[in-house]
């Protein structure tokens, strides 16, 4: 484990809020200057492939990583200011028909949550 990857670590452990590798970058930077976002993109696809942090894509363009892979949950998503939230709520396991899965062997479902955050309802009001 070199110094750059626990640093990419530390910077994950308890974000909650689902950074994308740039971001991630932007942090680890403030640190170890020398690092590089080729490193921060290769030691983020490395802990996705080990289990470690969750790469998610929920639509809003980039691929964020959610560290919070403990407990299942599922993520809010601001459709105006793209903000991603943990929602920890237990929901009945969602299955699909076995007739309906076009030969597919489902191993996981996520559900994702679109709305206004707080902030951005309080802002501005959202177009119809």
């Amino acid at each position: 484990m070199t110094a750059q990857r626990q640093c990419i670590f530390r910077a994950l452990q308890g974000a909650a809020d689902h950074p994308s590798a740039e971001t991630v970058h932007r942090v680890v930077a403030a640190e170890m200057e020398t690092v590089s976002l080729k490193t921060v993109y290769q030691t983020l696809h490395d802990l996705t492939e080990l289990g470690e942090v969750a790469a998610l894509d929920v639509g809003t363009g980039v691929t964020l990583f959610d560290p919070n892979i403990e407990a299942p949950h599922h993520h809010l998503v601001c459709r105006r200011c793209g903000t991603v939230r943990d929602l920890a709520v237990a929901l009945p396991e969602v299955r699909i028909p076995e007739e309906a899965s076009l030969g597919y062997e489902i191993g996981s479902a996520e559900i994702v949550f679109r709305g206004l955050c707080p902030d951005c309802r309080t802002a501005v009001p959202a177009p119809a």
